[in-house]
């Protein structure tokens, strides 16, 4: 079974738990919420016949299934679930090494690296104003044509936190960018946070 591994001893802890399930036939659900990113966290979760999705890869243990989320599987290479008794009773342990790690790298294109670099670090500060950002184009020069959305636009701080924050960041990061420049109108005000 490439990619995670279930100790034996985590298959019987989860056998046990399938069994009280009134429904015949539950099995497992292993899926990375935020996968690649720093908030990435690893979860297991109850699969009644019917919920998992098309393209899940299907991982049949002798007990019961294991659906692997396809979006996740690339990050829950080397995971591995385990089981270990303690005084306490006993503690279902997921551990997934490559959950926060990036699918992008130097070699990925550069629209790429820009977009994962807005995703993971700076929509998630923009969210808590109810805004976004997205890349529309790198031009000629180095320049990123960024796109803000939501609370973003019409917004009186959209400048600074254009120069001071993101274009830092994304100069900084990645050396082909010499700078960002901005499309949105930010004449239409009806959703600006500030």
């Amino acid at each position: 079974m490439a990619g995670i591994i279930l100790t034996p001893s985590a298959q019987d802890y989860l056998a046990d738990l399938l069994s009280k399930q009134d429904t015949d036939g539950v099995g497992i659900r292993v899926f990375i919420t935020q996968p690649g990113t720093p908030y990435a966290e690893t979860c297991i979760a109850y699969c009644k016949p019917g919920e998992e999705k098309p393209e899940d890869r299907m991982i049949a243990l002798e007990a019961f299934n294991v659906w692997v989320d396809a979006v996740s599987e690339p990050f829950l290479e080397e995971a591995l679930v385990d089981y270990a008794t303690d005084r306490m009773g006993g503690q279902l342990t997921i551990k997934a090494p490559n959950a926060k790690v990036p699918m992008v790298n130097e070699d990925s294109p550069l629209n790429e690296r820009i977009n994962y670099l807005l995703q993971t670090e700076i929509n998630p500060g923009l969210a808590s104003h109810g805004g976004d950002v997205k890349l529309i184009d790198v031009v000629e020069g180095g320049i990123a044509i960024l796109q803000f959305g939501g609370g973003c636009q019409g917004c009186g701080m959209v400048d600074v936190t254009l120069k001071e924050g993101i274009e830092k960041t994304l100069v900084a990061r990645i050396p082909e960018l010499t700078g960002v420049r901005d499309s949105t109108d930010h004449s239409v005000t009806e959703n600006a946070y500030y």
